[in-house]
């Protein structure tokens, strides 16, 4: 392909990103993966040109373009070499008009940018996520592990955590392949630090999903005691089972609950847990840097759907923790109406319940919880907080 074509093959992609963010489509790597399947001739080098001019185009509109050549012209007025590139020769894009349409700059959506938690530094959303991993304790220690990987390094306060560059193919090394490693975010693990699960504990992971935070949970149980990870969608249930194998978790038990029935589902845990995680399904403001098309697929009504949905997992969950037991709240989202909007209005819907004091190394306290931000904590942007259950 020439740099030309390249040009005009973003364009391509970003048209389907634009269509499918505003249609509730796949995500921007599905798309980009389809499109190169299509295109044998494309070369690796051709690849990684499209697939850079592609995200930083998305990385620089924080508003939803209405074209993918919008997108591209937006970012040729910030690197003006592209420009020269729509030149209207075979497979390249018609030149640019004078007065074109072009896609403004910005990291936010403007209808957000008042709802964001004011410690947020904006600009840090968008920045390109390094390759965090957890050493798994059921198979390994991190002494063990560190020297299999010369470029990672350690993360201060996570005694289990390396970070490799951004990019970095873990997935191809045999400490992954084996279960040693996990691939998870700083933040995620600060979230299963603050759980602060223990040996035979009975503890739920209300909203599971594919089971990162689950596997780090069974981690610090050491393989001990009850742990139920539940959810309403029977493929992300289907995805723990081979992680949970791998990492030689296999205590672990799934649970299928009936969306909108989940209460029934759960009667016989009720009052039974020393712990439940509720990981809400929210925004995903706070994964930015790693899935920036997000922010074109986010509005108004949908976050009012997610707050929704949120307070009525919270309800559901507050009877499973026994007394004096902890119910420990998380959102990746970094809008204060998922998180301490949202534990507030919780503790005013539930006597009886308290915001733990949360003791970490990270974070910033906020309302009754903690906010992690990239640009503060260097990891995914999060809000969670510890609420504990009257004796």
């Amino acid at each position: 392909m020439t740099p030309s074509a390249r040009i005009q093959a973003a364009i391509d992609l970003l048209d389907a990103i634009i269509a499918s963010a505003r249609d509730g489509g796949p995500a921007a790597d599905t798309l980009i993966a389809r499109y190169f399947k299509e295109r044998r001739y494309a070369g690796s080098r051709d690849r990684r040109a499209v697939r850079d001019h592609v995200y930083d185009a998305i990385r620089r509109a924080g508003e939803r373009p209405d074209t993918g050549r919008a997108a591209m012209i937006g970012l040729a007025q910030d690197q003006p070499a592209l420009a020269a590139l729509f030149d209207g020769s075979p497979h390249a894009p018609l030149p640019i008009e004078p007065g074109e349409a072009s896609a403004s700059a910005g990291a936010v959506p403007a209808w957000l940018q008042p709802l964001l938690a004011a410690p947020v530094e904006q600009d840090a959303l968008l920045g390109r996520a390094p390759v965090d991993l957890r050493v798994n304790r059921l198979k390994a220690a991190p002494a063990d592990v560190a020297p299999l990987l010369p470029d990672a390094a350690p993360i201060p306060g996570l005694p289990d955590a390396l970070r490799l560059p951004e990019g970095w193919p873990i997935e191809q090394q045999p400490v992954w392949t084996d279960g040693r490693v996990e691939v998870q975010d700083a933040g995620s693990q600060w979230i299963a630090a603050a759980c602060d699960a223990q040996p035979g504990m009975t503890v739920v992971d209300l909203c599971a999903g594919a089971g990162g935070k689950t596997l780090a949970l069974a981690a610090a149980m050491a393989g001990q005691g009850r742990l139920i990870a539940a959810d309403t969608i029977r493929t992300r249930l289907a995805r723990l089972e081979p992680r949970a194998q791998r990492a030689g978790a296999t205590f672990i038990e799934t649970l299928l609950l009936d969306q909108s029935h989940e209460a029934r589902g759960l009667a016989a845990l009720q009052a039974q847990a020393d712990l439940v995680l509720v990981d809400a399904p929210c925004s995903g403001t706070g994964t930015w840097r790693r899935n920036p098309e997000a922010r074109w697929r986010l509005t108004p009504a949908r976050l009012d759907r997610l707050v929704g949905e949120q307070a009525r997992i919270l309800d559901f969950a507050a009877p499973l923790v026994k007394p004096d037991g902890v119910l420990l709240y998380a959102t990746c989202a970094l809008v204060d109406r998922e998180g301490r909007d949202q534990v507030a209005a919780f503790l005013g819907r539930h006597a009886g319940w308290t915001a733990d004091a949360i003791d970490l190394p990270v974070g910033r306290a906020h309302g009754g919880g903690t906010l992690l931000t990239p640009g503060h904590d260097g990891s995914d942007g999060f809000f969670f907080a510890r609420l504990r259950r009257g004796a």
